[in-house]
């Protein structure tokens, strides 16, 4: 009998530190369920994964950043990244033209 009251009274005493509105039972903590609703206090939709980008719009980004800094390094890096696209011959004529 005794040992039922002490963990009663050390639940209690838990619940009394965490403070009633901090946890609720079966959920998520209260502030996390504020910090999800929206100005109305319904819960916001899980934000969506975003549309994946075009490869061939970032390899011709990536070809256009090496054109602009204009190195041979950033010319190499890019043909050893994007040796089968087309404009890797792009940058393979560019590597040319600096070596003269």
């Amino acid at each position: 009998m005794r040992r039922r009251s002490s963990s009663a009274g050390l639940l209690g005493a838990l619940m009394t530190l965490a403070g009633f509105g901090h946890i609720t039972l079966g959920g998520l903590p209260v502030m996390v369920q504020n910090a999800n609703a929206d100005d109305n206090g319904k819960a916001a939709r899980a934000p969506s994964m975003p549309m994946a980008r075009d490869p061939a719009v970032a390899v011709a980004e990536e070809y256009e950043a090496a054109r602009r800094k204009g190195t041979r390094e950033a010319f190499e890096l890019f043909i050893a990244r994007h040796g089968d696209d087309p404009s890797a011959e792009q940058a393979r004529a560019e590597l040319k033209r600096l070596s003269r």
